[in-house]
């Protein structure tokens, strides 16, 4: 990858490591950033290998404290989020912000949707490369250099994963990143020492539709009930339609077909087109990761009919 100082470590999707021997992270839902800083010049690269230091001016200040700590370079490894007044990660917001590299809109961006760079490992120091090193004693080396300011942050590891993973819950984050104290850093491969761990929320939704796909129900078009009357909309939810469950499902939903859709705010055209819309009566169980801002699902999956729960007695929030 030209430019690209060298490629990320990746991390596994597995359940939360217990035991000595682990460090845990909040896992931040924003996109990967590589910074070499060499020559007094930062310079940042996504994952793909593409120079991203003109999207993020405000984080240019970082170099120069790199510099006042007396490095003469240095390579750092990060996520770069964009933050709620709630200080709960968005990615819907980091999305206006990903792709501009024309600096005056940049520079707007920076001041009205600032990111902040989490700044979690430090791979080269002052020519050095340190990615043979453990992940403990690199830590040490990153917090040792006393990175802070407006922009960006090294936040901490903690000892214990089970209250690190209720944390993240309770504050809203994406999950919980375990990494083995004693591994080393492997340049662009998926390792077992870094396992990630997603929060993971369990809520009922009733059906007002399905798109057809590669089976007969490719998604459901759920919802929760609206002030009114109707539903408003949550998303489309693909995962987790099997092919028993996809038979009940149609069992319940064909006699409920309609010509009338029953949300009564906007659908996305994409998630509209070819839908089958249905009387909301039937709720299902489904498992999500978060909600955006606008209320809607990220990474649902179905885990069951409620054939015990009525439509009305959907929560709507």
């Amino acid at each position: 990858m030209p430019g690209l100082p060298l490629k990320p470590m990746l991390a596994s999707t597995g359940e939360l490591p217990a035991g000595p021997g682990w460090g845990y992270e909040f896992k931040w839902d924003g996109v990967r950033a590589v910074t070499e800083f060499a020559d007094g010049a930062l310079r940042m690269y996504a994952r793909s290998g593409v120079q991203i230091t003109a999207a993020y001016p405000e984080l240019a200040a970082l170099g120069a404290q790199l510099g006042e700590r007396g490095l003469a370079d240095a390579v750092l490894d990060g996520e770069v989020v964009v933050l709620t007044e709630q200080g709960q990660p968005s990615f819907t917001a980091l999305a206006e912000r990903m792709h501009v590299r024309e600096p005056a809109r940049a520079a707007r961006l920076s001041v009205s949707l600032p990111v902040t760079y989490m700044i979690f490992d430090l791979l080269r120091r002052d020519g050095a490369d340190l990615t043979g090193w453990p992940y403990e004693r690199r830590r040490n080396e990153l917090e040792a250099l006393g990175l802070g300011g407006p922009r960006w942050a090294v936040p901490p590891v903690f000892p214990d994963g089970v209250p690190t993973y209720q944390a993240a819950g309770e504050h809203g984050l994406e999950g919980v990143v375990a990494k083995r104290l004693g591994s080393v850093y492997r340049p662009g491969v998926r390792s077992p020492d870094w396992v990630k761990v997603k929060l993971e929320i369990t809520d009922d939704f009733v059906v007002g539709g399905w798109r057809p796909g590669v089976r007969r129900i490719g998604g459901l078009l759920v919802g929760v009930p609206a002030a009114g009357g109707g539903l408003l909309y949550r998303g489309r939810v693909g995962g987790g339609i099997g092919a028993g469950i996809e038979r009940e499902l149609l069992g319940v939903l064909e006699p409920l077909r309609t010509s009338v859709r029953p949300f009564v705010d906007q659908v996305p055209r994409e998630d509209a087109r070819g839908a089958i819309w249905v009387r909301p009566e039937v709720v299902v169980e489904v498992k999500y990761g978060q909600r955006t801002p606008d209320g809607r699902l990220r990474f649902p999956r179905v885990r069951r009919l409620r054939t015990d729960k009525a439509a009305g007695d959907v929560d709507a929030g």
